[in-house]
């Protein structure tokens, strides 16, 4: 509303609040992040050939045209799609059909996001709900793990099969990776591999040291809460360094608890997801904590050697009880509580 004065000069504005504009943006916050795993998907690439780009651009593809398809008009300039595809692509062995990789991220997107009602209503992470539907549907692929071996431009695997056919066979050598070696043969892996991502695994295991890197630089920007990748960071290593400490044949050093598998990637990028994370100080530490705690679980006593994604999954459906349990207190009452209950 505007008001003219007597001398048809001054002019007074009303605005509804925030009368204060923040720099960032949610399109700007979402494709800082898309930037971010641009170097994590190049050492992909150098370690895994050209399989490592078509898997994930296949992911990729299939959440964009779904957002597309289904979501909100213009949805697809915020960058959420985009995110949720590459991310599912770097949790994803670099040999799987690529006709998989794009069902994994059309259905991260349509179930994971759109059905819950779409961007910032969705209660788990949609890249990892993807990746336990495509587990879920097809195991063997999901765990067959090409080594890094053989001439660059070698596809990894059955990457160009058909959908729902018998793949040709392909001259990839598989083998097991470092989570697989240590908990079915006790056989550990030097430390070094495993930061820099020379080993078998998914993409996204690789090049640990240039994960914290990227994002190191999105926790200074503010774009994610460091105290959850630093409460699972914690708890991993304490209670793996414990049972390395009561049995250091059988179980692995604090180092390879940490490095191995995608638990670097998990932490850093999907756990620290704002809309499935707490909002709360206290909430992050303990959210933190519970995916540390189940990652060494799952990794321990499971029958599967990794744990992340089940882990993360897990937490996110207790996001709201922990919002609720750590909100801060209501100023002028003994407990949690809203400026309604204050008032009463």
């Amino acid at each position: 509303m505007t008001e003219t004065g007597h001398l048809g000069e001054l002019q007074l504005q009303l605005r509804a609040s925030p009368h204060l504009k923040a720099p960032d943006s949610t399109p700007r916050i979402m494709w800082s992040v898309v930037g971010s795993l641009v170097p994590v998907v190049a050492a992909a690439t150098y370690y895994f050939g050209p399989s490592a780009p078509l898997v994930v651009a296949a992911a990729t593809l299939g959440a964009l045209l779904t957002e597309r398809a289904f979501g909100q008009g213009g949805s697809l300039g915020d960058g959420s799609a985009a995110i949720t595809g590459i991310l599912l692509g770097l949790t994803l062995p670099p040999g799987l059909p690529l006709w998989m990789a794009f069902l994994g991220g059309a259905f991260g997107i349509g179930f994971g996001k759109l059905v819950f009602g779409g961007l910032g209503q969705n209660v788990f992470n949609p890249a990892l709900l993807g990746r336990a539907f495509l587990q879920a549907a097809f195991p063997v692929a999901l765990t067959t793990w090409p080594a890094t071996e053989g001439g660059w431009w070698q596809l990894r695997g059955d990457n160009l099969a058909l959908p729902f056919m018998s793949p040709a066979p392909v001259d990839a050598v598989s083998s097991a990776t470092p989570l697989g070696l240590m908990k079915f043969e006790s056989t550990p892996t030097d430390t070094w591999p495993l930061m820099l991502g020379d080993t078998s695994g998914s993409l996204g295991e690789t090049a640990g040291l240039l994960i914290l890197v990227c994002g190191g630089y999105l926790a200074l920007k503010n774009y994610l809460n460091w105290r959850i990748p630093a409460s699972i960071f914690g708890t991993v290593a304490v209670l793996s360094g414990l049972l390395f400490l009561l049995d250091s044949a059988r179980f692995p050093d604090p180092l390879f608890a940490l490095f191995s598998g995608g638990l670097v990637l998990g932490a850093v990028y999907m756990a620290t997801d704002m809309v499935t994370s707490p909002v709360t100080h206290a909430g992050a530490w303990l959210f933190g904590v519970g995916i540390g705690a189940l990652v060494v679980a799952i990794r321990t006593w499971g029958g599967l050697p990794e744990g992340v994604m089940y882990a993360i999954l897990l937490m996110n459906a207790l996001v709201p009880f922990i919002d609720r349990a750590t909100q801060p207190r209501v100023f002028g009452t003994s407990g949690p509580g809203t400026g309604a209950e204050a008032a009463s």
